[in-house]
């Protein structure tokens, strides 16, 4: 049996909650950390006496130490499963997006966190979705779930649809968003973003109150044409539409910019408001997000 795999995450500032956990709160509690004296009529604990506080105090009252508590913080994943997702070479990017979420799950399982999933396409997927719970299984459950939807879609024949609602990604995002408008939540937002961006600021304006870590899932295939070959074969994902590309030294540059620029494309977006995207290119590396979290924090 391997290991259960685990990233360490941290929030940039305190964390609002009662429930006890392992980040730092602005609630008081059984907690290490000295926050001030108040006066025992006010917080009538006789465990937090001050005696030295209590004789120093100019009106001679009795004080009481109060201290932050360690709180838990609510941890949501909304991970597309579109069917470009279910593109990949050695493993779909909806398999990736499987084994962050199972090392999410044990992630937030140690942080003394609970972790729920909501899942979307050109719509919202119910089917997919997850109550936030906490165990250590809570992770494998979820990931088993988009295992499972990777395997139907492979057998699937793929079904074509309109253009419309193949790129009405940011709409059905929205609408899975909204449960969670002005809620304190870390939320991470899972998807290869190949779709229009225009409605993604207003999904974000949702999610003020909430730390938000778009994680953009791509396929090494998709981020550099074929080094051998001058036809390609090629077929749009959502729509099933099929073209023959030929890989010429023009098309293989605008191959290269198109990437380049999509890239700088989600960075801008997001960092308008303050977010960093974490990209997952081919596997997903627990270390790397570590680090991702180290930075975002200093």
């Amino acid at each position: 049996m391997k290991a259960p795999r685990e990233f360490h995450y941290r929030l940039p500032g305190r964390a609002s909650g009662f429930r006890p956990g392992s980040h730092p709160g602005t609630s008081f509690g059984p907690g290490q950390e000295f926050a001030l004296h108040a006066r025992l009529v006010d917080y009538p604990d006789p465990r937090r006496l001050d005696l030295r506080a209590s004789v120093q105090s100019v009106r001679g009252e009795w004080l009481v130490r109060l201290n932050l508590q360690r709180v838990a913080v609510p941890v949501q994943v909304i991970v597309d499963v579109s069917a470009s997702m279910r593109f990949g070479v050695q493993r779909s990017k909806l398999h990736v997006v499987a084994d962050f979420v199972e090392a999410l799950g044990y992630s937030a399982f140690r942080s003394g966190d609970r972790v729920g999933m909501a899942a979307f396409d050109h719509t919202e997927r119910n089917d997919l979705s997850a109550p936030p719970r906490y165990g250590r299984g809570s992770g494998d459950v979820m990931a088993a779930m988009l295992r499972d939807e990777a395997a139907a879609q492979h057998a699937a024949m793929p079904a074509a649809r309109n253009a419309a609602a193949a790129g009405n990604g940011a709409a059905a995002l929205a609408r899975v968003v909204a449960k969670l408008a002005g809620r304190h939540a870390l939320v991470f937002i899972v998807s290869d973003f190949h779709w229009p961006l225009d409605g993604m600021p207003a999904v974000l304006d949702m999610l003020l109150h909430a730390l938000v870590v778009p994680m953009v899932v791509w396929d090494p295939a998709e981020l550099q044409a074929p080094e051998r070959g001058g036809l390609l074969d090629v077929r749009d994902m959502e729509t099933g539409a099929r073209r023959t590309v030929w890989l010429s030294g023009q098309v293989r540059e605008k191959w290269r910019d198109g990437v380049a620029r999509r890239r700088a494309e989600l960075v801008s977006l997001f960092g308008k408001r303050a977010m960093a995207p974490f990209f997952m290119e081919g596997a997903f590396e627990p270390e790397a997000l570590s680090r991702y979290f180290l930075e975002q924090s200093v």
